[in-house]
This record gives C-alpha cells, structure tokens and sequence, in this order.
C-alpha cells in the first residue's frame, strides 16, 4: 500500500513539474501574425496554398527557446485551443514545427476558415497571444 501511495505522489509531482515547463512565453510588443495567401472571401480550385507572415517576431523550430521567436500553427475550421497547453496535432491543428512559412493542403470541397496561431517552442500559444484574423475561403 505504501508503495502504491508513493507510485501516486511521483506521478503527481511528475505531472506538475511538466505543467510548471509549459508557461507561456511572452510575445513581443505589438507582434501580428497574418495569412498572405489566400485572401478572405477567395474562392480556389484545391489543393490549397496557403503563406504565412509574420512582423515583430521571428521564427525558430519547436524545441528552440529563444526570445521572441515561436513556430506555426495553423487551425483548419475550428476556433483558437486553450492558451495553457501545448496546441493539438490533429486534422484541424497543423503544426510547422521546423520553422516553416507556408504549407500546402487538401481541403474538400466548400467554406473553410483559416487562422494562424503562433506557438514557442513547447507548442503553448505566447502571452499575449499572436495569431492572425480568421479567414474564410471556398474550395471548388
């Protein structure tokens, strides 16, 4: 029994020592994160390209802590995720994790909105947050 409740409390402290590391990073003052390419309102035969841009800050790979910098994300038809996790790997949450600036994706055909979120090297969202208006677009 004892060493079960030790089992526990070292999980524990375990847990909270990685949630303690995922802090969010501070952004850079007046930073904006912004889509080139596709513009709002497009209407685009697939595959789709889309380019991103980035002013005030730079880009650096994930896993790379320097000040200032943070990596890609960009969020297909869904809405910003919690700002004090790392930003999901799914279908909806695409991460540019080696410091990529554009990317190009498959996207069935009709509206779909676009938004770009800016990650620090533990995939968590900066404080204050830097991430671009959310566009909407339509594939044929």
């Amino acid at each position: 029994m004892k060493s079960l409740f030790l089992g526990v409390l070292a999980s524990l402290f375990m847990a909270t020592s990685s949630l303690a590391q995922l802090e969010r990073s501070p952004s850079a003052e007046g930073a904006e994160l912004y889509i080139i390419s596709p513009k709002s309102g497009d209407t685009i035969s697939g595959p789709v390209t889309v380019l991103f841009g980035l002013k005030g800050m730079g880009v650096a790979p994930a896993g790379v802590e320097k000040e200032n910098t943070g990596h890609h994300h960009l969020l297909i038809d869904t809405g910003v995720p919690p700002m004090d996790l790392p930003v999901p790997s799914d279908d909806q949450h695409k991460h540019f994790g080696k410091g990529q600036t554009e990317t190009t994706i498959e996207l069935a055909p009709g509206k779909h909105t676009l938004q770009l979120l800016l990650g620090n090297h533990l995939h968590v969202p900066h404080d204050p947050v830097v991430a671009s208006e959310v566009i909407e677009i339509t594939v044929e």
